[in-house]
């Protein structure tokens, strides 16, 4: 199989081991930075050049799209689907993600629970929208923030009015959520490949912050979810179209509650406390899945 890894940076650790998986299962692979892909469309003419040179038949895309070129990497993407390639997790599924209020949108659909969330287009009746959530304390997110940042925690409604006014000074794109407190700064990680989860880790958030994310300082370790959270895990992945996908829970007093769904989840952590191939299990689902666009 003729496989490639969208990925700006070869080095990182999930992109070195999905090339070692890759090879190891025999396919040939090559890592490309989606912002040096260039593509010619026509009508029944799909092509990709890559540092100058036309690319030849792809199999499979394995997706490793950050945040900041969101819209030019699922592009690319998407000229690949068009092409014939086949890839786990779709381009429309990645923007799905990578939208938390269109992901929100679409989980609420499907009868997943999350914190309750309200959003405004640049709201000039905070005292109104806020009315919708509840008492503080309460998480202002950026709507296509990522790893942990453009998330502020207010602890009294008036910080809540502050920030909400200033994000609206600068127009950000941002929601409101009630804060879980039992959940007392952890989360769990469900690592979904196809139709299960295949490893799970909680994650707890360093002192004196409240984001368990890895990237801002969380610590992890080993953690089995149960037959509900791993059942909600694919749901939300299955809801958003997504094969491959980090699954991030609360554990309330109400039940599992999903937090985010990542498109692109990292494997240091969840390998490392693990001990599972899971950049393999991500090759394996690559070879099995079915073309999205023709």
């Amino acid at each position: 199989m003729r496989l490639v890894i969208l990925s700006r940076n070869p080095s990182l650790y999930s992109t070195r081991r999905l090339v070692e998986a890759a090879r190891a299962r025999g396919h040939t692979v090559r890592v490309l930075n989606p912002l040096r892909c260039y593509l010619r469309i026509g009508a029944g003419d799909f092509r990709l050049h890559y540092k100058g040179r036309p690319l030849q038949r792809v199999d499979a895309v394995i997706p490793r799209i950050g945040a900041s070129v969101t819209r030019y990497g699922t592009a690319v993407l998407r000229q690949f689907e068009l092409m014939g390639a086949r890839t786990p997790n779709p381009s429309d599924a990645i923007l799905r993600a990578r939208d938390k209020l269109r992901a929100h949108q679409i989980l609420a659909a499907h009868g997943i629970d999350m914190p309750a969330t309200v959003f405004g287009d640049s709201p000039d009746d905070t005292a109104d929208l806020l009315s919708l959530l509840g008492p503080a304390p309460h998480v202002v997110k950026l709507t296509e923030g990522a790893q942990g940042r453009g998330v502020i925690l207010t602890e009294k409604a008036s910080a809540t009015r502050g920030t909400v006014e200033a994000l609206r000074g600068l127009y950000a794109n941002f929601l409101v959520q009630e804060f879980i407190a039992e959940a007392g700064g952890s989360d769990l990680r469900c690592l979904v490949v196809g139709d299960r989860v295949v490893a799970s880790m909680a994650r707890q958030a360093a002192e004196g912050d409240f984001r368990a994310n890895l990237h801002s300082g969380g610590q992890a370790s080993a953690m089995a979810c149960t037959p509900e959270e791993a059942a909600i895990a694919v749901r939300s992945a299955q809801a958003l179209g997504l094969g491959v996908a980090g699954v991030d829970l609360l554990r309330s007093a109400r039940g599992p509650l999903v937090l985010e769904v990542n498109s692109t989840p990292g494997l240091e952590g969840i390998e490392r406390v693990s001990g599972m191939d899971i950049a393999g299990l991500i090759v394996a689902c690559s070879e099995a899945c079915q073309p999205q666009l023709r």
